[in-house]
């Protein structure tokens, strides 16, 4: 019986599950939002904000346990890396993934990756110090709730499994996520709009000030 056993289990055994795991996970860091399935998200969720937590506290012993959950001290922003004579299509695909990571973040320029002639890399940013530097002092007066998991409503090919996207809190200035509002919520706007209708109408039909009622005829005269 699986009394006590929490989690997720992702169809796979313990070693691919973590492998998983950690490497949604530096996507998450790096890009500030990830396309997943719902599974996956609500499994790669504690285990993000957990690495928030510890990384806020900014001490050394923090920064060797969020090593030690990462499986090291592991290198990000390989999609950062430019050729020397890059065609416009690299860059357009590079400056479109950077600029939707920069509304969650700083992320480091193009010229910090770089490849040898074989292609293997050979320097790029760690992700510690990333996670440290940008990612944990963006929530030092939030107290958890680092990451929210909204539902795209449409499914994957293949599988048919719920699509959903997990981003980081805190970017509702930036472009939002697609979707067509419920029949309730519709309902619930077009009376909240007649309502203020009607509450505008009353205004204009009683001025602030009263006019001075004229003074009665005297029935004598």
């Amino acid at each position: 019986m699986r009394h006590g056993k929490a989690g997720y289990k992702l169809g796979r055994t313990t070693a691919h599950r973590t492998a998983t795991i950690r490497n949604l996970a530096a996507a998450l860091f790096e890009h500030g939002q990830i396309t997943t399935t719902l599974p996956r998200a609500k499994a790669l969720q504690p285990f993000v904000e957990k690495i928030v937590t510890k990384a806020k506290r900014g001490s050394l012993h923090a920064r060797r346990q969020v090593i030690a959950t990462l499986g090291g001290d592991r290198r990000g922003f390989e999609w950062l890396f430019l050729p020397k004579k890059p065609t416009d299509q690299e860059k357009q695909a590079v400056e479109a993934l950077a600029g939707r990571a920069k509304g969650f973040f700083d992320i480091p320029s193009s010229d910090q990756v770089e490849r040898n002639r074989y292609g293997e890399l050979r320097k790029a940013p760690r992700l510690v110090k990333h996670i440290f530097s940008n990612v944990a002092p963006r929530f030092a007066d939030r107290a958890g709730g680092y990451t929210r998991i909204i539902k795209l409503g449409r499914h994957r090919v293949g599988d048919g499994g719920e699509l959903v996207v997990i981003q980081f809190v805190g970017n509702e200035e930036g472009p939002e996520i697609g979707g067509n509002p419920s029949r309730r919520r519709r309902i619930a706007d077009r009376r909240t709009a007649y309502a203020a209708k009607l509450r505008k109408a009353e205004n204009k039909a009683s001025p602030d000030a009263p006019a001075a009622e004229a003074p009665a005829a005297d029935p004598a005269g």
